[in-house]
């Protein structure tokens, strides 16, 4: 019953909490990146190198054959599934993961910057010891 207790309470803890709405939260943000990439970006960047489309871009290795049966309607040849390099999908993988990266690098430096800010406050200016405010009070009497 001890781990079950100790288990609850690191549960309930605010960084686990903390870590699993930053994970859904990023699981979202990494989907709205990918529908933002392949229906802005990419056909954006195919408009401008002539109508390319490159989640189609692909490097054929073995073409598909189609099975082949005799009259009989039995298999002779078994069908086979073309094998191929997409680097096409890709390329617009990398370009979310760019955008996610540039992305939380923004946050990260602007969360780092606002620390720098509450770090740098000027220090309280230092009070004068007892001999340098025994000194102020003869001077101030003298000046009277």
């Amino acid at each position: 019953m001890g781990m079950l207790k100790e288990f609850k309470e690191f549960a309930m803890k605010g960084n686990l909490v903390d870590i699993a709405v930053a994970f859904v939260m990023g699981a979202a943000f990494g989907k709205i990146v990918t529908s933002f990439v392949d229906g802005v970006i990419m056909p954006l960047v195919g408009m401008l190198t002539g109508g390319i489309d490159f989640a189609q871009k692909k490097v054929v290795l073995k073409a598909a054959v189609d099975a082949v049966k005799d009259a009989g309607g039995k298999v002779v040849t078994p069908a086979v599934a073309e094998v191929a390099v997409k680097y096409g999908a890709f390329l617009t993988t990398i370009l979310d993961f760019i955008i996610v990266a540039f992305v939380v690098f923004m946050i990260i430096k602007a969360i780092n910057s606002s620390k720098k800010k509450v770090e740098e406050a000027p220090p309280a200016p230092p009070t004068p010891s007892s001999t340098d405010q025994l000194l102020m009070e003869i001077r101030d009497s003298l000046r009277k």
